[in-house]
């Protein structure tokens, strides 16, 4: 007999049994005779338990059908579970009842578009491992067929109610879109070449821990903007976020501490890197999108970091931030350069971000965030209990799963510079001294030596960036900036 389609050439297939003969010849099988050392189980038996492997379906595999049957059935009691059950894996299987009974006892009510949850949830059940392994040993189990419960996405943006809305919302096939989720991890692993989505940059900084730029090549940064755009923009955010926000920037953040008596700066470490991706698909799931949808559009805006790329990890900070870094980086993560992170991460922080102003709040101050940028102030209250305050702040930011870089912590009291993420506050906005003064230079040094020798970091768009600076300090000082833009209409380009 020639072998069957699709193998691979030169595989021989064993003709001397049919699958049917099979089956009759194992439920010819005489019993195994008890030992009563075992506790009247014989010896056969426990080396079954650990070591039994059913040719049909898996324990996981029933699990979730038995799930996605649950979930799909009329009524929420036992005899429509049991019905629902049976109606996949067959009737006058036990590890059904222990199934409902289980289930009926844990939950009141069902779980709303929680099937992989509820898979879990069985195959941990008391029971039902060692109910599916006696009743699969001589039988194994075929699911008949797949219950299909219908989901619906709720709360803002379009509807996206499968994985195939999903899909078609991003351009792509079902088969493309689960390639670039990677939500088993395989493409980490892969060698370097087309199966990798992202490119991948060091920027050193002297005396601190490199950071990683993760920049997604040109189809995923396509869908990851969907993403951004179709989803995640219409969420709502927290007040105090005033970074990567439509309407917001790091001006309307500084405006909300000037002229205060004291002003308290807090930095968060690996700001990307650390919001991990069960946050992220915890956030989806509020959200009110269903549990797969969820699951995949986690696995397309998070991203795990090959080991060739950290083991190229540039020299620089300790050694515990160096590891700390490697390890968060190693796990699915926000990745520093996607279009969807800075938007994922502002709504991963909503929580952090009512707690912090809760806390702030409790002492008459005002708190805002730009990125991983906290900033705090207030009046004499809070100038009076300083210590007590940080010390408060920094536990919740603990507390959320973050960390706090203590040597970039900031306190400024009346009389001296109060900056807000590079911006003066202490009477008015007002650029720093140190930055305008830098930007003066280079432009001057324009006019009289010519912009080639004054780009200096090699900025492939020097004027625009000029330009997007000058308009950077207008907004602040309107007379500042007039005067650098009288100057830059000076220079020969």
């Amino acid at each position: 007999m020639p072998p069957s389609p699709g193998l691979p050439r030169g595989t021989k297939i064993d003709e001397s049994t049919t699958p049917r003969e099979a089956e009759r010849a194992s439920r010819a099988l005489p019993p195994a005779p008890a030992d009563e050392s075992f506790g009247g189980r014989s010896q056969h038996d426990a080396n079954a338990d650990i070591e039994h492997e059913p040719p049909g379906a898996t324990l996981a595999e029933v699990a979730r059908a038995l799930a996605d049957a649950f979930h799909a059935a009329p009524e929420w009691s036992a005899p429509s579970l049991l019905a629902a059950g049976s109606s996949v894996v067959g009737s006058r299987r036990a590890f059904v009842r222990v199934a409902v009974g289980g289930i009926l006892e844990s939950l009141s009510r069902p779980l709303p578009d929680s099937p992989r949850l509820l898979a879990r949830l069985i195959a941990d059940l008391p029971g039902f491992a060692a109910s599916f392994r006696r009743g699969t040993r001589r039988t194994p189990v075929r699911i008949r067929s797949r219950a299909i419960a219908p989901t619906r996405a709720v709360g803002p943006g379009p509807r996206v109610d499968t994985v195939v809305d999903l899909a078609r919302l991003l351009g792509v096939t079902v088969g493309r879109l689960e390639w670039f989720a990677d939500t088993q991890g395989w493409n980490r692993l892969a060698e370097e070449g087309p199966l990798h989505h992202y490119r991948y940059e060091w920027r050193v900084r002297p005396g601190r821990v490199p950071r990683l730029l993760e920049v997604p090549l040109d189809r995923l940064r396509t869908m990851q903007r969907i993403i951004l755009d179709e989803l995640l923009t219409p969420m709502p955010l927290h007040d105090a976020a005033h970074g990567f926000v439509a309407g917001r920037s790091a001006i309307t953040g500084a405006a909300e501490h000037t002229g205060r008596d004291v002003v308290i700066g807090l930095d968060l470490v690996s700001f990307f890197a650390s919001v991990t991706a069960k946050q992220i698909y915890g956030l989806f799931r509020r959200a009110g999108l269903p549990e797969t949808v969820a699951h995949l559009l986690t696995g397309v805006c998070t991203h795990s970091v090959p080991p060739r790329v950290l083991r190229a990890m540039p020299a620089g900070g300790s050694a515990s931030a160096r590891f700390a870094l490697r390890q968060a980086l190693s796990m699915p993560h926000l990745p520093q350069g996607a279009p969807s992170s800075p938007a994922l991460a502002n709504l991963s922080l909503q929580r952090l971000d009512s707690r912090l102003a809760g806390w702030a709040d409790a002492f008459g101050a005002t708190y805002t965030r730009y990125a991983d940028d906290l900033a705090f102030s207030g009046d004499a209250s809070l100038a009076s209990m300083v210590r007590e305050f940080v010390r408060g702040a920094t536990a919740i930011v603990v507390d959320s799963g973050h960390t706090i870089n203590a040597p970039k912590t900031r306190i400024r009291r009346a009389g001296t510079r109060q900056t807000v993420t590079g911006i003066v506050v202490n009477a008015t906005t007002a650029p720093g001294r140190r930055e305008y003064d830098r930007l003066r230079a280079v432009v001057h040094n324009c006019v009289t030596h010519g912009p080639e020798g004054q780009n200096r970091d090699g900025h492939p768009a020097f004027r625009q960036q000029l330009l997007g600076r000058i308009a950077w300090v207008s907004q602040l000082h309107p007379e500042r900036g007039a005067r650098l833009r009288r100057e830059f209409e000076l220079i020969r380009w």
